[in-house]
This record gives C-alpha cells, structure tokens and sequence, in this order.
C-alpha cells in the first residue's frame, strides 16, 4: 500500500473529522436545486443529478482499484476533511460536483448554437473537461488528491480526461437534451440505481 493510499484509507468513515461548516454546503446543495424546482427547470435539475450520479459511478469503481490491488485508488482525496466518504471522495468534492452539474447545464446554449463552427455539444464537454483536468492538475500538486499509478499522472492527462470528466459531462448533456421530463427521470434513476446498487453490495462486502 502506497503512503498517500494508507492516509486517504485512515480518513475514511472517522467521524472524528466532522466539522460543522458541511452543513451549510448542504443547505448551500439544496438551495440551488430547490431553485430549479421553484423555476421548474427540469432539464438544469436532472442534468446536473447526471454529472453528480456519474462522479459517484467513478467514485465507487476507483474504491474498488483499491481493495482489489491492495496497493493504491486510481486516485486519492487526503488533507483535512469535514468527512470522508470513499478513498477518493470527501464530502467536498462530493457536494462540489453536485453543483458542478447544474452550473455546467445552466451555461448551454441552445442545441443549434455552433462554437468554432462545430456542434456546441462536444466541444464544450471537451472545453469542460479540460478544464476540469486543469484543476485536478492544481489539487495534486498541492498533495491533497493523490496519484500513484503512472498512467495517471499530470504528465499523461489523457485518461484523467476521457475517463474522469467526458462521461461526467456527456452524461449531464444528454439528459438535459431528453426530450421529456419522465425521460429525463428515467436516465437519472437508472444511473442513480446503479450507483445504489453497487454501495450496498460493495458496501456489505467490505470493499468501499
């Protein structure tokens, strides 16, 4: 086991780490949701449970990396916390990234708006997810998310980017294009299904 896997692994579920600031965040959470609902902005509200419910998908597989190697997460959330959820995932990042779908939905354009001449879709999962990217970059050299795999480094961001933020947003645009709200629901409940699923089966064994 890798030193930064062994103090993310120390961090995890102490409740010892709570502090009373994540209780804000989460009215901060439910305030911005609320207000799609207040607006009926259906497309906002189950475009950004999207982004949330893939970062969890992402968040649950990268525990799994751990327990099944024994050595270390693909990635590694380590410093101070109000609490820790997964090896990877604090309550930060997990509200944080609640909010990221949203303001990532609220910004599009219509579907017939073109950016450079091409489709406004793509290129803005990529203009996102890089910058998203640009951001982990800081946090790891800051040394408070961890990576301890050589292909998942600042040096190769190639995976970092398709893997850890295209199908965040990708997912998060697809839904808020659906053409219905029972669509909309359907998508989010499927992804959100999947991700319970995978917390009570993984999380009864032991793995998470």
């Amino acid at each position: 086991m890798t030193d930064h896997a062994r103090e993310a692994l120390e961090l995890v579920r102490d409740s010892s780490q709570f502090k009373w600031y994540v209780i804000p965040l989460l009215l901060l959470v439910v305030y911005v949701y609320s207000v799609e609902v207040e607006r009926r902005n259906w497309n906002v509200l189950f475009g950004g449970l999207a982004l949330w419910g893939m970062d969890l998908f992402n968040e649950i597989w990268n525990s799994l990396v751990f327990h099944v190697t024994g050595r270390a997460p693909v990635w590694g959330a380590s410093g101070p916390t109000a609490y820790q959820l997964l090896i990877g995932l604090n309550i930060e990042i997990c509200f944080m990234f609640a909010i990221m779908g949203v303001a990532a939905a609220k910004m599009l354009p219509p579907k017939e708006t073109r950016i450079f001449g091409l489709p406004n879709r793509p290129v803005l999962i990529a203009l996102n997810s890089a910058a998203a990217v640009g951001i982990e970059v800081l946090l790891n050299k800051a040394g408070v998310l961890t990576w301890d795999w050589s292909w998942w480094q600042p040096s190769f961001p190639f995976l970092i980017f398709l893997i850890g933020y295209v199908p965040f947003f990708a997912a998060c645009f697809w839904v808020h294009d659906l053409a219905t709200v029972r669509a909309k629901a359907i998508a989010v409940g499927t992804i959100l299904g999947i991700d319970a699923v995978a917390v009570i089966v993984f999380g009864t064994l032991g793995w998470l």
